[in-house]
């Protein structure tokens, strides 16, 4: 009577889940980003893009590639199966909630034995042989009276959604590495054809100096200069060659393709620069996978506390059995050859020399070091996000002067010609002229390549979304 009011007040007990439960901890977060500055942010039209983040730049060759990203990276498969892992752990855990029942059929002969000197036994000559057939069933059930189940499920059903968020990001770092990736190539080619140019005209300016030096108003170091100014041009063409494809075959595999069977044909403009993303502060905390993923698994290892806090609790387990056993496989499944038995097992670990202690502050540990990996998940995004408006807002200052410097530089080198020309200075000074001209030029091309990077890399640190929340 006693071990009964003792059950009954157990089960009533069932659901009271120890442990603390989940708060997500606060982060500071500003009211606006620091490097915005006055800038009018992005508004898009009703016919612009409002979807995949990567078509605002206008490149139908580089859609096609992101779209690859979903289907062919492995790294992304990884983390889907990662994902479809972490949803198989958590319909183990939820099976908790529910009795194990299994079942046994077996069919047995045995003879008459007696025991021997020796604590052995042995078979008695004569005696008859016994058939023995018995099907039994037997099922087990925990009652969930700590709520060590429930907590168990809440921290597998955490880290579900966490691989989900790994997921995300795993795809939006692709698409982004990828965007990257291709915005470099581009900038390569951009730079070759600038190479291109400038051979031609150096070509042309070297035959002029052979003339010249034919003619006798110009000397021999002259045709060496220009031969040599050539070459260097030529060589660093060469050099983008190398370049290009190794950022060819970066992207080959980001897209799932072996190097042999890829090819990007070259092309000599660079994509649109799209307008600057918006976003507030608050809302990275939403859009970032990552920053959700950290999230997420700061709940599952609160979660555990709990799991870590009711193994000091008694635990109460229900078992059945039942069946049929019968000498006669025919007759057995009758109500005489019925047999059963069912009860209840309360059971308590009464001494572990502080092992369940120790669990409990792992736990506690462990989802201290989460809150921590939590929240400097969140500083690393607003860094990164002022990182990349500061970089936009700098470059953008850097081209306009570096334009500038270009034309100078092209009018420099007009004139240094026409006066070489015309006999007042040296070869040298058109060298120099046209050194100056041509890294003028390439930086205006690396420029333009940066500021395309820098926005691909904000746009990825606002989570892959680039338009206003809509309410």
């Amino acid at each position: 009577m006693k071990l009964q009011t003792t059950l009954i007040a157990l089960l009533a007990l069932t659901g009271c889940m120890v442990g603390p439960d989940y708060h997500r901890p606060d982060v500071a977060t500003p009211a606006a980003y620091k490097e915005a500055g006055n800038w009018k942010t992005a508004e898009p039209k009703d016919e612009a893009p409002r979807g995949n983040w990567w078509e605002i730049y206008g490149d139908n060759e580089l859609n096609g590639l992101v779209a690859q990203i979903e289907i062919s990276n492995q790294n992304v498969l990884a983390a889907a199966a990662q994902y479809r892992q972490a949803l198989a752990l958590l319909g183990v855990a939820q099976s908790g909630y529910f009795p194990t029942v299994s079942g046994s059929l077996s069919d047995n002969r045995a003879q008459g034995t007696s025991p021997s000197t020796t604590g052995t036994s042995t078979v008695v000559p004569g005696t008859p042989i016994r058939n023995t057939t018995r099907l039994s069933f037997s099922a087990s059930w925990e009652a969930d009276i700590w709520g060590q189940i429930g907590r168990n499920v809440e921290s597998n059903e955490a880290s579900a959604q966490a691989s989900n968020a790994d997921l995300r990001a795993a795809l939006l770092s692709a698409q982004a590495t990828l965007v990257q990736t291709y915005f470099q190539l581009r900038a390569n080619d951009a730079e070759r054809q600038l190479l291109d140019q400038t051979v031609v005209a150096y070509e042309r300016s070297l035959q002029i100096t052979k003339n010249r030096y034919e003619a006798g108003v110009a000397g021999r170091v002259d045709v060496v200069q220009a031969e040599t100014q050539l070459k260097l041009t030529q060589a660093q063409a060469i050099d983008l060659g190398v370049q290009r494809t190794q950022l060819e075959h970066a992207i080959a595999v980001l897209v799932g393709k072996t190097p042999a069977d890829f090819q990007i044909k070259v092309t000599n403009a660079l994509p649109v620069l799209p307008p600057v993303p918006a976003a507030l502060p608050a809302e990275l905390l939403e859009r970032r996978p990552d920053i959700a993923s950290a999230e997420r698994r700061m709940a599952g290892a609160n979660a555990q506390i709990g799991v870590a806090q009711a193994a000091f609790f008694p635990a109460l387990t229900f078992n059945s059995t039942g069946g049929y056993q019968n000498s006669s496989l025919s007759q057995l499944v009758t109500l005489p050859n019925r047999f059963w038995s069912i009860g209840p097992t309360l059971a308590l670990t009464l001494f572990d020399a502080g092992a369940r202690s120790a669990q409990k502050e792992s736990a506690i540990a462990g989802y201290d070091k989460s809150v921590a990996t939590y929240r400097q998940t969140v500083l690393s995004a607003f860094q990164e996000v002022e990182d990349n408006l500061a970089a936009l807002r700098q470059l953008a200052d850097e081209a306009e002067v570096q334009q500038a410097a270009s034309n100078s530089a092209a009018e420099a080198l007009m004139l240094t010609e026409n006066q070489y020309q015309a006999g007042t200075v040296s070869y040298l000074n058109v060298v120099t002229a046209q050194a100056t001209a041509l890294s003028a030029q390439s930086s205006s091309i690396n420029i333009a390549g940066r500021r395309l990077l820098a926005n691909a890399v904000l746009i990825k640190a606002l989570g892959g979304n680039w338009q206003p929340k809509t309410k």
